[in-house]
């Protein structure tokens, strides 16, 4: 079995509601890691020197979700006070200001092609749920398509070209806090997690849940309030690690694209993990092994 190694950048007193990465090669001088506040400010960190790049103040009210716009070199952050801003990551500028909604912004997603941010009415408004939309994310396989999940209890799948979902799954008997696509082989599937303290699988093209992990004792969050995040086998969907270091409750989880590399975004800080798995006997083994943790 192969070792995991981790980073570790610990911040007291900062709670953490969203974490995003990008690893530009080419164009970027730094691999980043974005991290939005409860206290309304943004941070940037390169996440091989683990050093802060910036850190600036975005509104007075928490701000809920931050993306990267790499190809612009932008940030595009949606926060409690209803606003959508968008910086230069760079210079800290302010490209763009306004007001995107009539409610918290719990969920922002950038349109890989066209110049489009979803945030749940903007421009063009998509209902269907019965309460809070908590997240939304773009189908990697279709640009056009976009999925929502709802602390009604449900996720709807949507097309831009139409203001009525194509369909809900309904599976959860909470709401549903999260959700995102995978790709299991060349099939996506969607995953989301609930308030039901478990998170499941979905076939969104046969529109059935196919898997239901169970394991958290709290309300399940991208990863949970309990403290724990659970790695599974994407291939068997066993549980294949544990991992809780102490930072109470897990806000935020973000996978870096190309990369086995996940941050997670706790109250107290952020931690980097780099995993790595060994298949023997159908079963996934994972080992996590700390390799640095630097106090404030």
């Amino acid at each position: 079995m192969h070792p995991t190694r981790s980073r570790v950048r610990k911040r007291n007193n900062m709670r953490f509601l969203a974490v995003d990465s990008h690893d530009e090669r080419e164009s970027q001088p730094f691999k980043g890691i974005l991290a939005s506040l409860y206290s309304g400010t943004v941070c940037i960190w390169n996440y091989h020197s683990q050093e802060l790049v910036k850190s600036f103040k975005v509104a007075e009210s928490p701000v809920r979700s931050a993306k990267f716009i790499a190809c612009k070199q932008w940030v595009v952050t949606g926060a409690d006070d209803k606003f959508i801003r968008i910086f230069d990551y760079n210079t800290m500028e302010k490209i763009a200001e306004f007001e995107a909604h009539t409610d918290f912004i719990r969920s922002v997603a950038v349109h890989p092609t066209l110049p489009y941010v979803l945030v749940g009415s903007a421009l063009k408004r998509f209902k269907g749920h019965a309460h809070y939309v908590m997240q939304v994310a773009f189908s990697p396989k279709d640009a056009h398509t976009f999925a929502s999940a709802s602390l009604d209890g449900t996720i709807k799948v949507w097309n831009l070209s139409s203001p009525a979902p194509d369909f809900t799954l309904d599976g959860h008997s909470k709401g549903v806090n999260c959700i995102d696509y995978f790709m299991r082989g060349s099939k996506p599937y969607l995953i989301s997690g609930s308030d039901d303290h478990t998170a499941k699988v979905w076939d969104y093209q046969a529109k059935s849940c196919v898997q239901t992990l169970e394991g958290h004792t709290n309300n399940v969050s991208a990863s949970s309030e309990d403290g724990n995040v659970h790695i599974w086998d994407g291939a068997t969907y066993r549980l294949g690690n544990t991992l809780n270091y102490g930072f109470e409750r897990v806000w935020a989880f973000g996978c870096m694209k190309g990369s086995n590399r996940v941050v997670i975004g706790y109250d107290k800080g952020t931690i980097m993990i780099k995993v790595l798995s060994s298949h023997s006997g159908g079963s996934m083994g994972i080992r996590v092994e700390e390799q640095e943790k630097k106090e404030c």
